[in-house]
């Protein structure tokens, strides 16, 4: 084996020294051996600077194509989440467009990637299956019109909340009140029941207030009517009613109802809700509390004494 390897290494040791005689005695050699070379990095240079050129170009072509696309949708009334989903859609679309111009500069036939990805689909399909359940759900999000940009809505499967910032082709984005980004699937939020809390323009404004058996109930039935009247955010065109809703074992429940703007909905309530408060204690209407009494009995010291 040691032989062997000997031998094999001055052969090669051989063949390197003969390489160098022959560019000795023709210097041209080293030449004429890359001369074929040439050539192809030229090409393949020019392919790549041509591919950057293409790249830079296109993506502004592609702006623009978009800019003509948002301006039509709006020109023509389509909602804002519509006009974000198609402008996503083609997007995607004239980029890959672009990514099979560029792989034509290289030589990838554009055909042959089509019979790849055709002759792929069942795997892509099944691998893609959940990101297609999503598109589809963007789709039909858009389609049925469950909500828009802009609207409030909660999402009672998983009990997600906010204010509806974006419809991707994917995904949709809430924003919380607290500042916070939820991104939910559009598959999982066309399957799920939620409600829309702003779809419509005015919204009931509910209150409850529990107060002691021993108060006046008519007077705090007054007291309430008073202050709702008096709220600057109620319609006056809707009714109000101040009513006794529940005699529960330890309070007389009071309820008042009254409609506002849904952006006044909030503002109204907190604002109604601290006035009760303050009025009712300034007309000596109790508002009861849970209370709980506890006896103890010393057994042990009786015991003794006895």
């Amino acid at each position: 084996m040691l032989l062997a390897t000997v031998a094999n290494t001055q052969d090669t040791i051989g063949e390197i020294k003969e390489f160098q005689e022959q560019i000795a005695k023709e210097p041209n050699v080293i030449l004429e051996y890359f001369k074929g070379w040439i050539p192809n990095i030229t090409n393949f240079a020019v392919n790549i600077l041509l591919s950057i050129l293409i790249y830079f170009i296109g993506k502004k072509i592609i702006k623009i194509i978009l800019k003509i696309v948002e301006k039509s949708c709006v020109r023509t009334g389509v909602d804002e989440g519509a006009i974000r989903f198609i402008i996503s859609v083609i997007r995607i679309l004239l980029y890959i467009v672009l990514a099979l111009i560029i792989g034509d500069i290289f030589g990838i036939q554009s055909t042959s990637v089509v019979a790849i990805l055709g002759s792929a689909g069942i795997a892509i399909g099944l691998a893609l299956q959940g990101s297609l359940s999503n598109f589809a759900g963007g789709i039909l999000l858009l389609i049925l019109k469950p909500f828009k940009i802009g609207d409030y809505i909660i999402e009672h499967s998983n009990g997600n909340e906010g204010t509806v910032t974006n419809i991707d082709i994917f995904y949709t984005k809430l924003l919380t009140a607290d500042n916070k980004m939820i991104a939910m699937p559009n598959g999982n939020l066309i399957n799920s029941s939620l409600t829309n809390v702003t779809n419509e323009a005015i919204r009931r404004l509910d209150i409850t207030v529990d107060i002691s058996y021993d108060s006046d109930l008519k007077k705090a039935k007054q007291l309430m009517e008073e202050i709702l009247i008096k709220d600057e955010a109620r319609l006056e065109y809707r009714d109000l009613n101040v009513f006794v809703s529940e005699l529960t074992n330890s309070s007389v429940l009071i309820g008042g109802r009254m409609w506002v703007k849904t952006e006044n909905y909030w503002p109204a309530k907190w604002r109604i809700i601290e006035l009760v408060k303050v009025t009712f204690d300034e007309n000596n209407i109790q508002i009861p509390y849970q209370q709980l009494d506890v006896t103890i009995k010393n057994d042990l010291k009786q015991n003794k004494e006895s």
